[in-house]
């Protein structure tokens, strides 16, 4: 499974790869548990928050000794955009899916882009 990110100002044909090594937080424990705990995370790395609507949806960074570019994406496209600073980061977008990446991955994606999961 990949995270693919799509430009708004492309015609589809400048796809870029943000992550190759993609977990998905499915279950109410795995969203909870977040990325809390863990001492880093590798480069290509995303962890996915799927939901089953977009409402307002609220990140934190407790117990995450790490920064991260987080992602807030209703029906593949990007509502809101953050980089999330350690233990104090505090984030809250509109999204079906929430995304966590390593600080910097994001930096080429803007609200509006398109993002989404491909096998």
């Amino acid at each position: 499974m990949r995270l693919v990110h799509r430009p708004l100002d492309d015609c589809g044909s400048q796809e870029h790869v943000l992550a190759t090594d993609v977990d998905v937080a499915a279950s109410t424990l795995a969203q909870a548990r977040g990325l809390m705990f863990r001492t880093s995370i590798p480069d290509g790395y995303a962890l996915v928050f799927p939901f089953d609507r977009s409402k307002a949806r609220d990140l934190h960074m407790l117990f995450v000794p790490f920064a991260i570019d987080a992602l807030w994406v209703s029906e593949t496209e990007v509502t809101h955009k953050k980089r999330l600073a350690p233990f104090v980061g505090l984030g809250r977008g509109t999204a079906d899916t929430v995304v966590e990446l390593p600080a910097g991955a994001a930096a080429d994606v803007s609200v509006g882009d398109r993002v989404e999961l491909r096998e």
